[in-house]
């Protein structure tokens, strides 16, 4: 415990003092972070008019958490917030902890969940407008440039209503939020990641699902597709060929 939080200690000093200078582009995006109570997987599903955008938000660590962190992103919190859900940190902590520290935070969005009690959101006062977020008992939804805060709630809502693996689940809360509007300025990438201990491939990580669509017209579709594709070569390990998942 004293080495995870030395580490996390580490890593926020990297935040304060380390360069400020912004990327290029903002990555104006809708998102899903979420686990699943009864299979202990966490989750990440989004997209965005940007392009390879799971190379930049979603961050997940099986029995740990799931970090989403977009805007202006800072590719920090990732890890960082990993290192802090670990030391023991619940996901408020950890957006506190890593927002202070950050000279940027108002230009950042940043959504953290845990195998366990409540997740978080945060969204930066000068976050591209739309932007914001919603939580849920195990999911947090957000984003920023979008079409209108309808996007959001369909997300919410569509997850609530939905049943199925987290995969699908994720995927669909994804179309419910196109369908809505939303990125206002379009569709470029989209990308799914679901991790459980011992579900990656061979049995030797914890990558269960890791999906991307980096550069298509229809993103999520293409995602859609891909993921059909790889549940039928890699099932689930707890359930085998027998049902749809």
């Amino acid at each position: 415990m004293f080495f995870n939080s030395f580490i996390a200690f580490l890593g926020i000093a990297v935040l304060s003092h380390g360069k400020t200078r912004l990327p290029p582009l903002p990555i104006s995006t809708f998102s899903i972070i979420a686990r699943d109570q009864k299979t202990g997987e966490l989750g990440i599903a989004v997209q965005s008019k940007f392009i390879a955008v799971g190379g930049v938000v979603p961050y997940a660590s099986a029995g740990v958490g799931a970090i989403a962190s977009q805007a202006w992103g800072n590719v920090l919190y990732g890890p960082r917030g990993i290192d802090l859900l670990s030391s023991g940190k619940n996901p408020n902590e950890v957006i506190q902890i890593l927002t202070s520290a950050d000279p940027l935070r108002n230009k950042r969005q940043l959504a953290v969940i845990g195998p366990i009690g409540k997740p978080s959101h945060y969204t930066g006062s000068e976050c591209l407008d739309w932007a914001g977020g919603k939580t849920g008992d195990h999911f947090s939804v957000q984003g920023n440039l979008l079409a209108s805060p309808r996007v959001i709630e369909a997300m919410a809502n569509s997850f609530n209503a939905s049943t199925g693996s987290l995969s699908i689940r994720l995927l669909k809360a994804l179309e419910a939020g196109q369908t809505a509007g939303g990125d206002k300025r379009g569709k470029q990438s989209a990308a799914l990641l679901v991790v459980r201990a011992g579900w990656g491939y061979g049995g030797l990580n914890d990558r269960f699902r890791d999906l991307r669509v980096d550069d298509h017209p229809t993103p999520i579709q293409e995602l859609i597709r891909i993921f059909h594709l790889h549940r039928t070569l890699f099932p689930r390990p707890d359930l085998g060929s027998r049902v749809k998942k």
